[in-house]
């Protein structure tokens, strides 16, 4: 795991975005979405996608996380929609043609590359006219919030003014993190319009964590959740605390 947090498996309200996203795409043309996931590590986006009538590229230059890809393509059958380029974000013009794909994901990336800006124009490139780019990324302000509530004011103070978001010298997983203002100057700078900014995690985690000491949560209980991530998610400023922020950026048509 790269981040902070398992880059597969984004929240309900990820998912229905992503969804509507690629029902739009069929609207526009025939035949399957085109998508390419940077980073894709071991399918968690991928696989679904597929077996889901999607035809992915999958950009991963882990020779272990790649193996584990296909194996679980193999294991729910959509070996042929699923295509690898085992390298990474620096390669992506070499190996998908400009404005191909319908949707381009890059959960889990931003905070690692060497060049997030070189990197977002990579993804604006190969973006169809009309496609999207989906970014999700650890947010700064919760990792700040995190900190001031375990009574590391400290760090939660270097932590805030920090510019990229992380303690040099600390054991961080990550290089940077972002929060709102900084993601939209980085996609807009792309020439990528923002169309959505929402929160991912903006209690689940912390819920779910409380809970795992419990015989497992009830339906109401996992309901209730969810119904208020799905409200929280795009309120600010609850949105702006979440553990990850997701965004989904537009190419001009």
């Amino acid at each position: 795991m790269r981040t902070e947090y398992a880059a597969g498996h984004g929240s309900p309200a990820v998912r229905r975005v992503l969804s509507d996203e690629l029902a739009q795409a069929r609207e526009r043309r025939s035949g399957r979405p085109r998508v390419i996931d940077v980073g894709g590590g071991t399918g968690g986006w991928a696989v679904p996608l597929a077996g889901q009538g999607c035809d992915v590229t999958v950009v991963e230059p882990s020779p272990d996380a790649v193996a584990t890809l296909r194996r679980r393509a193999h294991e729910v059958g959509a070996d042929e929609r699923i295509t690898v380029v085992a390298d990474d974000v620096d390669a992506l013009a070499r190996h998908v043609p400009e404005g191909s794909a319908d949707l381009v994901l890059a959960h889990g990336l931003l905070e690692v590359v060497d060049d997030p800006a070189a990197a977002v124009r990579a993804f604006a490139a190969v973006t169809a006219p009309g496609g999207a780019v989906s970014v999700l990324v650890a947010n700064r302000h919760a990792a700040v919030l995190q900190r001031a509530l375990a009574g590391k004011l400290s760090e939660a103070t270097a932590l805030l003014t920090a510019p990229e978001g992380v303690l040099s010298g600390d054991s961080e997983t990550v290089l940077r993190r972002f929060d709102t203002s900084g993601l939209e100057l980085l996609l807009g700078g792309a020439g990528l319009a923002v169309s959505l900014m929402q929160g991912d995690g903006v209690v689940a985690d912390v819920a779910h964590q409380l809970d795992a000491g419990a015989d497992g949560a009830d339906a109401e209980w996992e309901r209730e959740v969810t119904e208020f991530e799905d409200r929280a998610a795009v309120t600010p400023p609850l949105r702006d605390i979440a553990s990850r922020l997701h965004v989904l950026a537009r190419r001009p048509a």
